[in-house]
């Protein structure tokens, strides 16, 4: 693609309208430059998009974006894969975007910096020699704006160090950084100081200084991360010097006056007390400064204001003194009472008080005060920080701290019962305390699992937790007591037995009907972490509360739930709760059959739910479980009712083709995964009229393109084969069915795919009619031995002979597989046998794949008469030793879970490039030798009947 004007105005068209608030508008642009993607030179004609200073400010924003996500979708190559930037665009990028980086706007810069971080991770330094000293280069003595983009590309290169692993490679990249970097960088820092000394009253001159400071701490931080080089070694003290002076330094002419964002200075300051967290953890011995800076952190701390822009200062500073107080050697600093009281009360209480901010949040912002609250995102909040100083001072002073807490919890708790009406803060801090000081470790699934003994945690739960859970209707008392109450629930329901959470239960549907956001949607997930407890049973973990518990509520709470999720007024706010959706999938997952009598009303609801969601899916994990939702309603009520299936088709097809037509590539997994959990359902081997139409779809190589796509459209393929192998013969579309398993079994990435296909052909198609592709599909296997081998090709090429040795059809034996190979090449068994089969026999991880291997193998051995032929009986004693070996690995005891969101996992939700598997959509995987239940002794019983087949006895 040439950078003509018509080619730019149609890609500068199209990053216009990506910001269209109108969603088909927006579609229609996103293809346009994907079309563009594909063509070379688009990612150059982007750079020169976001470099133009005289372009539309809101089109270069938007390319900046756009250059960022592709960077990050394509830049990376992986081995064996081809490469969707060609060489030339990659040499054209790196020569311009440190230029054009530091040329743009802040904004633009950001973006940018990203881009520059992604594309260094894969090619700096070996393939990116040059970029330190173009970075070096460019910085200006004379202008400090200039040098800001310089330090900023720095920054973005170093910081992913914070992060990586440890490696060889990795401290051969540092060195290299430190031996071109390093001095200039610490000659430019001390010019940095110098300067701003010097214009100490000058404001104008001091904004890009400070800003470039901030980036030099940065870069500071990331540059010591792994390791403590020597030059930091050798440099100690001006470095710490540089950060004891602005760790305490003030200045009004950098103040900014601003009440809620921390300006440059708050920002420094902030940096410091990371890097003085990070030397305290790793490089203590080294950190002689270390109680020098302890009680400049603690005067920092208190002679901090409440102001909002000060909160990621004081959680990082509270946080440095929290990983001091946790070190042993360190026990004599705090271990005078006088200062164990001090440092809970002019550190910790103060800190864990609710502050107007979070009373505003709360009513204008319910769902991100949710999500700070409940899931962690509060992590820099001066609370999560003060909660995790008192959990830090536990570990050394345990009943001195728990003492000195509870005399101002019960200060708290007698203030409140003064004036609850005024002093429902005091009741806040002092449930909000006693949660600290108890929950000594918790998990996500039990909430509080060890506890503190110096704290009554049930009678508290008794005298203070329960009556304001009892408390009805919107008055009585403030909403966020209600929440305390229940939170306190969640964190410890471990604590309580079936019987007393039984009891709780109808006050929280109570509070379900809530008019108030956060109190319904709290009652809504207490709900759902009561409903996923588990408990011992016969050796196995199941599920507290059973469909028969939840029966009589579970049509009231679901009409409850959808009410909710359905008064939002447009796609974005019905998608916003998604704990709301996910107290749906768990009712719906432990209610299953018993929502018979209503299943007609859920399935409307999740339709009309899925449908507007499509029109601009916003909230992956509110889709997800919305989907998972639908796929837990098919598996328990078409599995047991298999006429239904057609009025879920009836139903639901009309969506999914929607989505379809739509190109809603978010939903495509999703769709084709529930489409196979139907047709699975369906009675009989036959392809009902809707699959039929829409397997061309599925066939089209475009939908194969997107990696997200292929686990799901291999589950609905495999579903086409099982139901209906005749109709794709007779349609000529076998054909079709494998080329994409030749397409996969050549992919690195998507071979273990191809052969999860390809067991389900060879299962069900006729031999007669695999015969004329049987050759080249072993060649392509061989191609990929000899040309790309992987250890999880050779593991999934074990199995997959191993599962022809046991499949049982007619035309079709043992021998086959070396009349197969012995036409390609005669003997050529022996090879693949010594190296391949033999050596991954040895690495067979899996129960499943053990026992497989194990059958295949005793066949082989057993009941083969090739393998006694001249060519192949000098392998028999081989393959026999490699069998004993391996079934004489013991194989763990499985037990199923009872509980189908066991495995939910949303960890890597996402769109495009990321499959996610719906967890109440998968079956159990199938056993191909499920007639065997003693591998050991099938191997000897085998054994016996070749023995004496062959006349050995």
């Amino acid at each position: 693609m040439e950078a003509t004007p018509e080619n730019l105005q149609v890609i500068m068209g199209a990053l216009e309208k990506t910001l269209d608030p109108v969603y088909d508008v927006r579609k229609q642009a996103e293809n346009t430059l994907s079309q563009g993607e594909k063509v070379g030179n688009f990612s150059v004609i982007l750079l020169q998009i976001v470099g133009q200073g005289d372009m539309n400010p809101v089109v270069r924003k938007a390319g900046a974006l756009y250059f960022k996500n592709f960077v990050k979708k394509y830049w990376k190559q992986v081995e064996g894969e081809p490469d969707f930037i060609n060489e030339t665009d990659r040499n054209n990028i790196k020569a311009a975007i440190v230029r054009v980086m530091i040329s743009v706007p802040r904004d633009l810069q950001a973006q940018l910096s990203e881009a520059i971080s992604m594309i260094a991770d894969n090619d700096f330094p070996f393939a990116w020699a040059n970029l330190l000293e173009d970075l070096l280069a460019n910085l200006n003595p004379n202008d400090y704006n200039v040098n800001i983009g310089v330090l900023q590309t720095a920054h973005s290169i170093f910081r992913r160090y914070r992060h990586q692993f440890a490696s060889d490679r990795l401290f051969a990249e540092i060195k290299f950084v430190l031996d071109t970097f390093a001095a200039p960088y610490l000659q430019f820092f001390l010019q940095t100081d110098a300067l701003i000394t010097a214009n100490a009253n000058n404001k104008e001159a001091l904004k890009p200084l400070m800003q470039c400071l901030l980036l030099l701490f940065k870069i500071f931080w990331s540059l010591n991360s792994q390791e403590f080089a020597e030059f930091f070694e050798d440099h100690y003290g001006e470095f710490v010097g540089l950060m004891r002076k602005y760790l305490v330094y003030m200045n009004p002419e950098v103040d900014d006056g601003d009440e809620d964002e921390p300006g440059v200075l708050e920002k420094i300051k902030t940096v410091i007390c990371e890097v003085a967290h990070m030397y305290a953890s790793k490089y203590a011995e080294d950190f002689k400064d270390l109680k020098e800076f302890v009680e400049l952190v603690w005067k920092l701390v208190i002679g901090l204001g409440p102001q909002q822009k000060n909160d990621l200062l004081v959680s990082k500073a509270i946080a440095f003194l929290t990983v001091v107080v946790r070190q042993l050697p360190n026990k004599p600093i705090f271990e005078n009472p006088e200062a164990l009281n001090n440092i809970c009360q002019n550190v910790v209480l103060p800190n864990m008080q609710l502050r107007e901010s979070d009373v505003e949040q709360f009513e204008d912002d319910p769902i991100e005060y949710i999500r700070k609250d409940l899931e962690g995102d509060d992590t820099e909040s001066r609370r999560r920080a003060a909660s995790d100083l008192i959990k830090g001072l536990l570990e050394h002073f345990k009943k001195e701290v728990s003492q000195i807490c509870m005399g101002y919890i019960q200060g708290y708790l007698a203030q409140y019962e003064r004036n609850k009406l005024n002093e429902w803060r005091s009741k806040d801090a002092a449930l909000y305390l006693i949660m600290s000081l108890s929950a000594q470790s918790s998990t996500v699934q039990a909430g509080a699992t060890k506890t503190n003994e110096f704290v009554p945690i049930l009678p508290v739960l008794e005298t203070q937790v329960l009556p304001d859970l009892q408390v009805g209707g919107e008055g009585g008392i403030h909403p966020i007591i209600k929440v305390d109450a229940i939170k306190y629930l969640v964190l410890f329901r471990s604590q309580l037995d079936k019987q007393v959470l039984s009891q709780i239960f109808p006050a929280l549907l109570q509070h379900l009907g809530s008019d108030n956001y956060v109190v319904y949607t709290y009652a809504a997930i207490c709900i759902e972490k009561i409903l996923g407890m588990k408990v011992e049973s016969g050796g196995r973990r199941v599920l507290m509360f059973n469909q028969e518990d939840v029966a009589p509520v579970a049509q009231a709470l679901l009409t409850r739930l959808f009410q909710l999720i359905e008064g939002g007024k447009t796609p974005e706010k019905v998608a916003e709760n998604d704990y709301l959706m996910k107290t749906v999938m768990r009712l719906i997952a432990i209610a299953r059959e018993e929502t018979l009598p209503y299943v007609t009303n859920i399935l409307d609801a999740l339709t009309r739910i899925i449908g507007e969601i499509s029109k601009n899916p916003s909230n992956p994990k509110f889709n997800h479980y919305a989907f998972e939702s639908l796929g837990g309603l098919i598996r328990f009520i078409c599995a047991k009712n298999p006429a239904l299936v057609t009025s879920f088709e009836d139903a639901l097809f009309p969506r999914f083709e929607a989505i379809l037509a739509a190109d809603v590539v978010e939903f495509m997994p999703y769709v084709f995964q529930l489409s196979s959990q139907l047709l699975e359902y369906h009675q009989g081997l036959a392809v009902p009229d809707k699959f039929k139409a829409l397997l061309p779809l599925v066939l089209t190589p475009a939908l194969w393109e997107s990696t997200g796509n292929i686990p799901a459209l291999v589950k609905l393929l495999k579903a086409y084969v099982a139901k209906g192998s005749g109709y794709l013969v007779e349609s000529n579309l076998l054909v079709q069915v494998l080329g994409v398993c030749r397409k996969l079994v050549g992919s690195k990435a998507n071979d273990q795919h191809g052969f999860e296909l390809l067991t389900v052909v060879f299962e069900v198609v006729p031999t007669s009619v695999l015969a004329e592709y049987l050759k080249p599909i072993f060649i392509l296997f061989l191609t990929r031995l000899q040309s790309s081998k992987t250890s999880k090709f050779s593991s999934g090429f074990l199995n997959f002979l191993c599962f022809l040795c046991v499949v049982e059809k007619e035309g079709w034996g043992v021998d086959a597989v070396f009349e197969v190979l012995d036409g390609i090449q005669p003997g050529i068994f022996t090879g693949l046998s010594t190296g391949v089969l033999i050596p991954e026999v040895g690495d067979v991880k899996t129960p499943d794949d053990r026992k497989l291997c194990g059958v295949g193998l005793t066949n082989l051995l057993t009941r083969s008469e090739r393998i006694l032929g001249d060519g192949y009986i000098g392998l028999w004693p081989t393959l026999f030793t490699a069998t004993i070996n391996l079934i004489n690995k013991p194989i763990a005891d499985q037990h199923e879970d009872d509980d189908p969101l066991a495995n939910v996992d949303l960890e890597d939700v996402g769109y495009q490039t990321q499959y996610s598997r719906l967890a109440s959509s998968t079956g159990k995987k199938r056993d191909y030798v499920a007639h065997v239940t003693d591998v050991k002794r099938y191997f000897v019983e085998g054994l016996a009947g070749f023995v004496g087949g062959v006349g050995l006895v």
